[in-house]
Order: C-alpha cells, then structure tokens, then sequence
C-alpha cells in the first residue's frame, strides 16, 4: 500500500523520469532554447522602427554645382543611400518592383532658376506602400535641401520648393500596407502548421503505417496530402481580398494571374515546408513547435510589421531566406503598385527555387522515414 503522506522519494522519482524523458526527446528541449534566444537576438538587434539608409535614385536632369550639394548631403544624412543617377522610366520601374524607396529628381534648368531665386521645384518620389519606411525620409527631405543649399541662397529665403509625391498610398494609411501582408502571414501559420499537424497525426494514431503499406509512391502521397489544403490556402486568401477591400479599401490594381501565380507558388512552398517538417517531428507538440519557429522569423523579418531596409544587414540575408518576404514583394507589388509578371518576376523566382528545394528535401526525408 502507499502512504498518504507526501513521499520526497517518489517526487525525486518522477523528477528523474521526467529529466530522462527531456534528455531523449532533444528537438522540444531544443525548441524552448532556440525560441527564447531566436527572440532576443530578433527584437534586440533586427527590428528598427527608425529606417535608415533606405536605396534612393537621383533622376539628374542638371548636374550643377546645387544639384550635385543636394545629392552629396542627401547621401551624407541617415535617411538616403544614393545608388546612382536613372532616366525617369528607369526611376519609375525601380519604385514599382521595390529596387528604391525614394527617386530624387532635379528638373533640367535648375540651376538656372535657382540662380535667379525663382524658386525652382525639386520632385521627392516616395514608395509610400510602406509608410513607416517612407515617412523619415520624407518629414526630413525638406531641411536636407535647404542645408544642402544655404551657401548659395539668400538668408532666410527658402532656395527651393521641395514636393513630396507619395506613391501607391498617397494618404499613407497603415491598413493598405498591412492588409496585403496579412496574407502571407497567415497563410505561413495555417498551411505550414496544418500540414505538419495532419501528417504527424496519422503517425501517432498509426494510421500512417496502413498509407505505408500502400503502392504510393513517396510523391503521390506528398501530391495527395497537400492537394486540399491548396484549395483551403486559396479559400483564405478569397476571404482576406473581399474583407480587404470591402473592410479597409485596399485597392488590387495590379494583374490578378500574376496574383494567382504568386499565391500558388507561396501556398506550395509553405506546404512542402509543413511535410518536411512532418518527417522530423515525432509528435504534433513537435510539429507546433518547429511551426512557430518558422512563423517567427517570417513575421519579424519579412518587412510585414517593420520596414525591411530598417534592419542590420545580417537580418537583411535572413530575410531573403524567407518565402514571406518574397511573397510580401510580389502581393503589394501587384494590388498597391498595379505590377505584373514583369514587375514580380524577381520574387517569382526564389519562390519557385525554394519550392525546388524543400520538396526535394521532404522527399529525401520522407523516403528515409520508410526505411
């Protein structure tokens, strides 16, 4: 018989068992490690509100002594990163695919007119999809300027006019920039995870070993098992675009097949990521958790909650790492920019890459599982 009494043996007992129990399964204790570090180093060193040195072209259409003061204190401040000089199509294209944040141009005859103090119009282009990375350099534009040229003006008098064009979100409303990346965010948690979920399910009931002793071959069940979560990820997606533009009034401007292409692509690789993950974890607390380690990173380095140029360079290659970020690209490039393939295919292509590989991979893994 047991005693009632508590027993300080049986304690040490079950502590024991349950140290046994965390030495063996070494991915969830390596998981609650990783997750509390993976944080610290994200939100101590990655995530900046205050977006600096943001990719800037100069359209220069006079190249006198002004113009040239003007561009060498914009790349002297923290809020440019001049990457050289554009013709206006090229000035155009690089705001549309999100090679440059701001274009800078400096009409022909400036200098002329600044001579004579006619006040002459300088034209500040801002990608203003992203209004938290926009926003520092436009407030700061203004007093750049009138620095730049206060050797050559009259005191007290402003040179130039300084007009700021906010681009594809002239009001700046956070919702149109934040809208679009909701879509990469949830569809990142639901397909990975309930893929993960689903197949480690099976292994844990056992019903995996019946799926097993079938003919099917390691890609027929990959190909089965994602199918209807395609046609889930794309029921979501319709959701988020009516509550889009009924609830927030987020413009889709762009080519909806290059829409479709980048949703299909995305969906793909989030699945083949969630399967790959089925074939490491050992239960579904494992699948959740390596899930999570996922979402993480894509929320934090995606540029869908802080602007991706704000970051350290290293988190800059981190996040190229990264589906969202790509998708991220490709979604507000088409429904704020009114881009098409030819302004997507950048983005296309990494997620075209990254489905290449992590297939390849859950299938090598998968293969060796049946072994």
């Amino acid at each position: 018989m047991t005693s009632d009494r508590f027993s300080l043996a049986r304690v040490k007992a079950v502590l024991a068992k349950e140290f046994v129990q965390m030495r063996r399964d070494r991915l969830t204790f390596a998981m609650m490690v990783g997750i509390p570090i993976m944080q610290l180093l994200l939100f101590g060193y990655a995530i900046n509100t205050d977006p600096r040195h943001l990719p800037t072209l100069v359209e220069m259409g006079d190249a006198g002594p002004a113009g040239r003061a003007i561009v060498h204190a914009m790349e002297n401040s923290l809020y440019f990163d001049v990457k050289g000089t554009v013709t206006r199509g090229e000035g155009e294209a690089a705001l549309k695919n999100g090679e440059a944040i701001f274009v800078l141009t400096i009409p022909p005859n400036f200098e002329r007119a600044f001579a004579r103090g006619d006040r002459p119009q300088l034209l500040l282009d801002a990608d203003a999809s992203d209004p938290v990375a926009a926003g520092a350099g436009t407030g700061a534009i203004q007093q750049i300027v009138q620095q730049a040229l206060k050797p050559y003006s009259a005191p007290h008098a402003p040179p130039v006019e300084t007009v700021v064009h906010r681009r594809y979100n002239a009001a700046s409303r956070t919702a149109v920039n934040i809208v679009p990346g909701l879509l990469g965010v949830i569809l990142t948690m639901t397909m990975v995870m309930m893929t993960a979920i689903a197949i480690t399910r099976e292994t844990e009931r056992g019903t995996l070993e019946t799926l097993l002793a079938t003919p099917a071959r390691p890609l027929e069940v990959m190909v089965g098992k994602i199918t209807p979560y395609i046609f889930v990820g794309f029921i979501q997606v319709s959701v988020m675009l009516l509550g889009a533009r009924l609830l927030f009034n987020v413009p889709f401007a762009g080519n909806p097949l290059a829409f479709a292409a980048a949703v299909s692509l995305f969906i793909l690789v989030n699945l083949s990521i969630g399967f790959f993950f089925s074939t490491v974890a050992r239960s579904q607390m494992q699948a959740m958790q390596m899930t999570f380690f996922m979402f993480l990173p894509s929320i934090l380095l995606s540029g869908f909650m802080f602007p991706f140029y704000a970051m350290p360079g290293w988190a800059q290659v981190l996040g190229e790492i990264l589906p969202t970020t790509h998708f991220l690209r490709a979604v507000r490039g088409v429904m704020l920019k009114g881009g098409g393939f030819a302004d997507i295919w950048t983005n296309l292509l990494p997620l075209a890459i990254m489905l290449a590989v992590v297939a390849t991979l859950a299938l090598k893994r998968y293969r060796r599982t049946l072994d």
